[in-house]
């Protein structure tokens, strides 16, 4: 058996700000629209992953969600010019990633991350 996806279902009593929030700041694109459920993604394929963790690293909480993207410092922009106000970072970490916290509309706590050897 091979699993070949994994969806991460977040509840929300706002789907259009979501939509807005993650389509502005990381290009996701609507894949699947029921009205009661969007999903978004991009073209790239992503790999099958589930992290559990007691803390986020460098004294962090731990991430509702993890984003890696293949450039930081445009994310970052996005963020910047969205307004969003960063919960931790940008920093550069001692296990080779570089990462800065937001939260999206609803509080939920985005780890967004590029692998150093990445950039």
């Amino acid at each position: 058996m091979t699993v070949k996806r994994i969806v991460a279902n977040i509840a929300t009593q706002s789907i259009p700000e979501r939509r807005r929030f993650y389509e502005e700041l990381l290009g996701l694109e609507p894949v699947m629209d029921h009205g009661w459920i969007v999903t978004l993604a991009s073209d790239e394929r992503a790999q099958v992953q589930i992290a559990f963790a007691s803390e986020g690293g460098s004294g962090t909480p731990v991430p509702d969600l993890s984003i890696e993207v293949d450039d930081l410092d445009e994310t970052l922009a996005r963020a910047e010019a969205m307004g969003l106000a960063l919960a931790y970072g940008p920093a550069d970490e001692p296990w080779g990633v570089r990462r800065f916290f937001v939260r999206d509309p609803d509080g939920l706590l985005l780890n967004i991350l590029t692998h150093a050897d990445a950039t």
